[in-house]
């Protein structure tokens, strides 16, 4: 194994590298971090044959452009329905290819996403914060965001052939995202209608998106005297309210307290699909009891597992996927009868 260079050409804002997450420390007030869509990183990751939880690059609809100057790697994409321009040939993102010596990779939003990520065959080398490489976007804490000119080091970089080509992915979202929270836990602190107009209407995500949350538009969630409430601990998810009766949602970067009232939660396998949501999009929120949620989120769990035990199975080398490949149809053994006359 040998090491690997990659420059930084171009980056978009919130590109960053990101870890699974600073577990263990929101007790102290340090945000948990890591990927906005958890499931794209650690299929990116396992694409590769690493870690689920290992370091990769998190990439906004900004986009990013790398060229390799030292070195060989292989490189995985996932997430979204962002587009590749390997080297001058345009292709799908969800696939696994190499960048060699001379080579570039520019990678764009397209039809569909906010967020993907670019995992590396072999370790990925970064400052930590609390032994987590996972960057907290406002402080800069952990491996830190990626500009332009910047050099990405591969340490141990290897080339994986068994593993090149297309990924398996989810398509895209329907129109209107359709999410499941519980109630809570302070929506007896809002006014009479409150949970209705949270079910029953439509809201958009605006433009007012980042690491930390998103904020909706969409009817008012009008509060009885709630905003006194002490400060207490939050959630990837809340959907907080404050004074002015608008919803957000807090996403992977979200404050560790705060003392607006939570008139629901949603269940943690969702905020995925929510953070791949761009502004303008719809999205409606449904209301289910604890003990839904608790069988909604083990099965989508367990789809989620299956899904990533797919995608971290070799594919075989070229040699053997040509070999598994009729490449030619009419084929026959020779052993049908021949036509008479």
């Amino acid at each position: 194994m040998a090491e690997a260079r990659l420059r930084v050409e171009a980056a978009g804002p919130h590109v960053s590298l990101q870890d699974a997450g600073r577990f263990g420390w929101m007790r102290y007030g340090v945000p948990a971090s890591g990927p906005m869509d958890r499931f794209a990183h650690a299929a990116a990751n396992l694409a590769l044959g690493q870690p689920s939880g290992a370091t990769a690059i998190e990439v906004s609809m900004g986009g990013l452009s790398l060229s390799c100057r030292e070195g060989a790697v292989s490189i995985a994409v996932c997430g979204g329905g962002f587009t590749l321009d390997h080297d001058g040939t345009r292709r799908d993102g969800w696939a696994v290819l190499r960048l060699e010596p001379g080579q570039t990779l520019a990678i764009r939003a397209g039809t569909w996403g906010s967020w993907c990520y670019v995992a590396v065959a072999g370790d990925l080398v970064c400052e930590r914060w609390l032994g987590r490489a996972a960057t907290h976007a406002v402080s800069g804490f952990g491996g830190g965001r990626l500009v332009a000119g910047q050099d990405v080091i591969v340490r141990d970089a290897w080339v994986t052939q068994d593993r090149e080509g297309a990924i398996p992915a989810p398509g895209p979202p329907t129109a209107p995202l359709r999410l499941s929270a519980v109630a809570g836990p302070q929506e007896a602190l809002f006014a009479p209608g409150a949970l209705d107009r949270l079910t029953g209407e439509t809201f958009r995500v605006t433009s007012a998106f980042d690491r930390m949350g998103v904020r909706l538009d969409g009817p008012e969630l009008p509060l009885r005297d709630a905003l006194s409430i002490p400060s207490e601990p939050l959630l990837r998810g809340a959907v907080q309210v404050a004074g002015d009766g608008v919803a957000s949602v807090l996403l992977a970067d979200h404050q560790t307290t705060g003392g607006y009232p939570k008139i629901a939660t949603l269940l943690s396998t969702e905020t995925d699909r929510l953070a791949q949501a761009r502004p303008g999009d719809t999205l409606r929120i449904a209301l289910v009891d604890p003990e839904k949620a608790v069988a909604l989120a083990r099965v989508a769990l367990a789809e989620r597992r299956r899904s990533l035990d797919e995608i971290g199975k070799p594919r075989g080398s070229l040699a053997q996927r040509l070999v598994e490949t009729n490449l030619i149809s009419g084929v026959t053994d020779g052993r049908e009868a021949a036509p008479e006359g």
